[in-house]
């Protein structure tokens, strides 16, 4: 089966056949069902205890790092000069 359209000019179009569209509205809804799948917890939506448990000994040992660098002697004296340059306007 062959579906004609007619174009905003005036002419006419042929389309995509019907077995095309049921193929593309199977896998709609078969896309579909996995999402809501997801969204109503059926799925794996999140992290188990042993995630979060690495995951903040990761953020800890980044902060600690991140901590050390900054109050390091070089960053303190750049971050020192970077502010006496803004207060006395030597841009």
């Amino acid at each position: 089966m062959i579906h004609m359209g007619v174009e905003m000019n005036g002419t006419r179009r042929t389309s995509t056949s019907a077995s095309t569209y049921g193929w593309l509205r199977r896998h709609m809804r078969r896309w579909a069902r996995g999402v809501r799948s997801v969204r109503s917890g059926r799925g794996d939506a999140g992290m188990v205890t042993s995630e979060y448990a690495v995951g903040l000994i990761a953020a800890v040992g980044f902060a600690g790092v991140l901590y050390q660098v900054v109050t390091s002697d070089g960053v303190q004296s750049a971050l020192q000069s970077l502010v006496d340059k803004a207060l006395h306007g030597a841009f």
